[in-house]
């Protein structure tokens, strides 16, 4: 099965200047919490998420509409965004091992020039591939497995008292 099977085509994204303000905004009005960011040649550079913009807002004492999505995309103690991507044609059951291993939950979908062409998530697997099993395929297991994988907690991180 290819991810261009499972994936969802229409989608938002924002762009580098854009300030959190907006960025939330447009999570609102697509009903999201997920957001491709298009760099100046209109490639995918970088993806903000819900809870990137919280964790920003709650660490400043800025404004979201004082603070750009480059601000977080592009920190300055990097020098690259991390970022994952697939393609139309790539293998679900390859992309399942993507998000188990870097336990992320939603890929931008880009074409050979790195343009956007959509996004996929473990929610589109899980309501999409599970009803196309079969040989070509994905079980609900491997599903379900990579969901588990994702949501493992890491050891370092704080647990609410």
């Amino acid at each position: 099965m290819k991810v261009r099977e499972v994936m969802t085509k229409d989608t938002a994204s924002c762009g580098l200047d854009a300030s959190l303000a907006s960025a939330v905004e447009t999570m609102q009005k697509f009903n999201c919490g997920f957001l491709p960011v298009i760099g100046e040649g209109g490639n995918v550079i970088g993806v903000i998420t819900d809870r990137d913009i919280c964790i920003a807002l709650g660490q400043r004492d800025q404004k979201p509409s004082e603070v750009l999505v480059r601000d977080l995309v592009l920190p300055k103690d990097r020098t690259f965004p991390r970022l994952y991507v697939c393609t139309p044609d790539d293998n679900v059951r390859c992309l399942l091992k993507s998000m188990r291993a870097q336990k992320i939950r939603r890929l931008p979908v880009v074409d050979r020039e790195g343009a956007l062409q959509g996004i996929v998530s473990i929610d589109d697997l899980v309501l999409r591939a599970c009803e196309q099993a079969g040989p070509e395929g994905v079980s609900r297991k491997e599903v379900v497995e990579t969901f588990k994988a994702i949501r493992r907690r890491v050891p370092d991180w704080p647990v609410a008292a």
